[in-house]
């Protein structure tokens, strides 16, 4: 396993699984919903251990938006705790499927900005690895305690300041009635940050949820933000993958919002 490329498919990820010295392997299936960890009793990948998206990788909503930055220390708590060792390949995966919930990019845009390199992220998801006829189990894990060190600064992020520079390319990862300001189901303002171009995170997928390129014209540096900033990291991990090094507005629109001197747009740009 590489630093460089973010995927993995699903017959690379089984053989992992198999070998002597199998990747640390974390289940990160979360939706606005319902608990993740329901999910993950019901039936897992052989080895996972489940990581709390809200819990261990963000830390708690409220100025700085509903999925903010974490604390530097209670993350490295956290990964410890999920057994991430230094220097050890890391796996994540969410369920997967044509509406990508975003929840194993923003683990492996996480990773990455506390400064671990060698992470992967599931292609498809759960939902491929049923279909490829994998087991799953329902015993949980309770992995050794880890030893990885946090060092933040691995990864882009953008400010409320950035998201606004027209020099800037701003990809807004939510559906096109939320960006419109048409409907606003979480937030309680709708609409979208002015100039900002709509790219829903289900165009990065194909119908069995798999990766796939994404057209985009960017001028100068770009960005992603969502709702939270969750889906917003499969754009950024998209753009990875096409070799194009996006910034992450981790706040997003519940941080853009709790100034109500920043300007909404409610048109299409």
């Amino acid at each position: 396993m590489t630093a460089n490329r973010a995927i993995l498919n699903v017959a690379a990820l089984a053989e992992l699984v198999r070998s002597a010295q199998p990747p640390t392997l974390l289940d990160v299936r979360w939706t606005l919903a319902k608990d993740g960890r329901v999910a993950y009793d019901a039936g897992h990948l052989p080895g996972a251990v489940f990581a709390d998206l809200d819990e261990d990788l963000c830390g708690p909503p409220g100025a700085g938006g509903r999925h903010p930055l974490p604390d530097p220390a209670a993350l490295e708590d956290a990964l410890r705790r999920l057994g991430v060792r230094a220097g050890h390949p890391v796996v994540v995966y969410d369920a997967g499927g044509p509406n990508p919930t975003g929840a194993a990019a923003r683990a492996w845009w996480t990773l990455r900005w506390a400064g671990i390199e060698n992470v992967r992220v599931l292609d498809g998801g759960y939902a491929a690895w049923i279909k490829a006829g994998h087991s799953v189990t329902t015993e949980a894990v309770e992995p050794d305690e880890g030893d990885v060190t946090v060092v933040t600064g691995g990864m882009p992020v953008w400010t409320a300041a950035d998201a606004s520079d027209a020099a800037n390319t701003l990809l807004d990862a939510r559906v096109a009635a939320r960006y419109r300001g048409e409907t606003e189901p979480v937030d309680p303002v709708a609409g979208h940050i002015p100039g900002a171009l709509n790219l829903p995170a289900a165009e990065t997928v194909d119908a069995d949820g798999l990766l796939q390129t994404v057209p985009t014209q960017k001028t100068g540096t770009v960005g992603a933000y969502c709702g939270s900033g969750v889906t917003a990291a499969q754009l950024v991990l998209a753009l990875h993958e096409q070799g194009v090094d996006a910034a992450l507005y981790v706040g997003s629109w519940s941080h853009w919002i709790t100034d109500p001197s920043r300007p909404i747009e409610t048109e299409a740009a």
